[in-house]
């Protein structure tokens, strides 16, 4: 692993965007490499390699990326390594699941308006708001279209 490789870096900037919010560093580097890498499916030891994570805590942060719904799996016919890729539409699946936790966090905090009471429920009343907003500002939102990004395309010029 070569610190300074321009790709390492731009998968390490992945990894501290993503830890912001919780994600653990190794899975952080391992959703930058299967973005970048080529091929984009590649074996636990390939990632191991690329990032300089240890294969145990690789294990964990494959599983942990898999559940979440960023990667996908396989093996290949006569070999038992399992490849893991970006899951098609990662993205698209995993913000749309934040989203719907989100809007059921409002029948959550609807219901601890009501056990609050009046006078103590300024806290939830102010998470309720916020999270009103959110599903309103969603709601408005164009569609996302998805297609398959190619070099030439014109958004990759820009």
């Amino acid at each position: 692993m070569d610190p300074e490789d321009p790709v390492l870096e731009w998968v390490e900037r992945v990894s501290m965007y993503l830890a912001r919010d919780g994600v653990p560093p190794i899975a952080g580097r391992v959703l930058g490499w299967l973005m970048v890498c080529d091929p984009p499916e590649q074996s636990a030891g390939q990632i191991s390699d690329a990032i300089g994570a240890s294969r145990a805590s690789l294990t964990s942060n494959l599983r942990l990326l898999t559940t979440m719904g960023f990667l996908g799996s396989r093996t290949r016919p006569g070999n038992r390594t399992t490849y893991y890729r970006m899951a098609d539409d990662a993205w698209s699946v995993v913000v749309r699941r934040q989203i719907e936790a989100m809007a059921s966090f409002l029948d959550l905090s609807r219901d601890g308006i009501t056990l609050a009471g009046p006078g103590n429920d300024a806290r939830v009343r102010q998470a309720h708001r916020t999270f009103e907003w959110m599903a309103a500002a969603l709601a408005a939102a164009p569609p996302l279209t998805t297609h398959t990004v190619e070099p030439d395309d014109e958004e990759t010029k820009r």
